[in-house]
């Protein structure tokens, strides 16, 4: 049974004070008090009187995973500048001399062994080509090879809109490189898969921190009272 003290107003059940008058010199102070305190009792309201689910924040990257993430980014930066030369010499450089350069490059190889399985499949390859396969070719080198530096150089920059389009590029790669790997295996394109798959987790990761921690930021920025235009 509640009841209120006429001297302060204190409201207390069975002899347990459960609202306060809040007066300094309350004549209830020495009973026990049952009153809620509202920070442990209610979640935090977000704008708008709603009370805003606690959401457990995305763990932070390691020190060894940023490292790695990072080494990532560089290699395949380097990769991508490696396609770009290559998209430029197959741009300038005809069919003809192309084999001519194979030839040059493998004749020793092929004097000391002619069965050498890489030269004999490098000749085989660039006395099939033609003007339009190059040209496919240099493009196909170019777009990739700009398109994954400049996704690369973003990120490494801290954009954040450039993740997941690193991560969508690079699961094309994925795509593309498991098909070839179904029409012939070969160990080091399935080294390559591996090594994009494991870049697309460590972006992902390093995505969901840096979103999270600039969501942080921007509330943190709302809750501060802004200057008065004098």
């Amino acid at each position: 049974m509640r009841a209120t003290c006429a001297a302060c107003g204190c409201i207390g059940d069975h002899g347990v004070r459960v609202q306060t008058c809040g007066r300094s010199n309350c004549c209830c102070t020495n009973a026990p008090d049952d009153a809620p305190n509202p920070a442990e009792a209610e979640p935090a309201a977000a704008p708008g009187g709603r009370a805003e689910p606690s959401a457990a924040a995305p763990p932070a990257l390691s020190a060894g995973l940023d490292r790695t993430f990072k080494i990532g980014l560089l290699l395949k930066a380097a990769d991508g500048v490696l396609e770009i030369i290559g998209g430029i010499v197959l741009l300038f450089v005809s069919p003809a001399q192309i084999d001519h350069i194979v030839r040059t490059l493998t004749a020793h190889e092929l004097a000391q062994d002619p069965h050498d399985l890489i030269a004999r499949h490098l000749l085989h390859t660039t006395s099939h080509l033609t003007t339009a396969t190059t040209l496919f070719g240099a493009i196909y080198l170019l777009s990739h090879g700009i398109s994954k530096l400049v996704l690369v150089v973003l990120v490494l920059r801290n954009h954040l809109w450039a993740y997941p389009w690193l991560m969508v590029l690079l699961l094309a790669f994925i795509g593309y490189q498991l098909y070839r790997i179904t029409v012939q295996i070969s160990f080091g394109l399935i080294a390559l898969t591996i090594f994009d798959a494991l870049l697309v987790w460590l972006t992902w990761r390093e995505y969901r921190a840096k979103r999270a921690t600039q969501r942080e930021h921007t509330e943190a920025r709302r809750g501060m009272p802004q200057p008065h235009a004098t």
